[in-house]
């Protein structure tokens, strides 16, 4: 059986991604030339928003049954902006027929756009299936956030 964090050689075996998550999200942002920050919770991905000037930090953990992708650009609200900022959230999450899109720690000292997806742990997925997900997870992202900054100025 292989090690947790090495993918078997058959890229066609549907592996859990509790078990392959980290080496998944390593060897897909290997293969777009994204480099990883690994640490020993997580593994965070950049990507420039070249519409908007800006950078999308995608940033995949676990929760105890989730693999957890947390997507922000990094962009603190002001308290003004915060309406509009929820407003914008709501648009994006109806528009899509698919949550995703919120106003991250609202109360704190740093409140920002953030944008989440999630895949049980228990799932089964090919290297291909995951290379796709992430695809469409990383290019949602980046329409959230330059739509965000484009039509809302957040």
């Amino acid at each position: 059986m292989p090690a947790p964090d090495s993918l078997p050689s058959r890229s066609s075996e549907a592996l859990e991604i509790g078990a392959h998550w980290r080496e998944l999200v390593r060897t897909w942002a290997a293969g777009r030339n994204v480099p990883a920050l690994t640490d020993p919770d997580s593994v965070s991905l950049r990507f420039d928003l070249v519409e908007t000037g800006r950078t999308v930090t995608v940033r995949f953990m676990t929760t105890k049954r989730l693999l957890v992708a947390f997507a922000t650009d990094g962009n603190a609200l002001r308290q003004d902006q915060l309406a509009v900022a929820a407003a914008a959230s709501n648009a994006w999450n109806t528009e899509q027929l698919n949550p995703m899109l919120s106003v991250w720690d609202v109360r704190g000292p740093r409140p920002c756009l953030a944008g989440v997806c999630d895949l049980p742990l228990s799932c089964r997925m090919t290297p291909a299936d995951f290379d796709a997900l992430a695809n469409d997870w990383v290019e949602r992202a980046r329409q959230m956030f330059t739509r965000c900054h484009q039509v809302f100025a957040l």
